[in-house]
């Protein structure tokens, strides 16, 4: 049968909450290549390697700040289960994209492009669901 809109909206939120977990693990990979690295606080320049960990982590917050209102948004007002595959996507390219960034800057690039594709699906899926909502009263 069909999961309630509650189930659905928990699933949702496991996603966002994944989403959150990985945010932090970078994070923590921040602060140890700070101290690998000597970078010391506040800085955030001074070494390569370092600032790709911290440009990686960064990047991975400005699109968080998509990410979350566009997926509960997308999960209540069109599709639950897009917006957990479509999350699931987001977690693999947030991963990927740290990846590729650390090892080469120009390596980021599929993780991006998953990473915005997943954003853009999530804020129009979102905003189209929520409109109809709206205007179905």
């Amino acid at each position: 049968g069909n999961m309630t809109q509650e189930a659905t909206m928990a699933f949702v939120t496991v996603i966002v909450l994944l989403s959150v977990v990985e945010y932090l693990y970078f994070g923590m990979a921040v602060g140890r290549s700070r101290a690998a690295h000597e970078v010391e606080a506040p800085a955030v320049t001074g070494d390569a390697i370092f600032e790709r960990f911290f440009r990686a982590h960064q990047n991975t917050l400005e699109q968080l700040v998509i990410f979350i209102p566009a997926m509960y948004a997308a999960g209540y007002y069109a599709s639950g289960l897009l917006a957990v595959a479509l999350g699931v996507v987001f977690l693999i390219a947030r991963a990927l994209y740290f990846r590729g960034y650390v090892a080469d800057p120009q390596r980021r690039g599929v993780g991006m492009i998953l990473t915005v594709v997943v954003n853009v699906l999530l804020l129009l899926c979102g905003l189209v669901g929520a409109v109809h909502y709206a205007l179905a009263g």
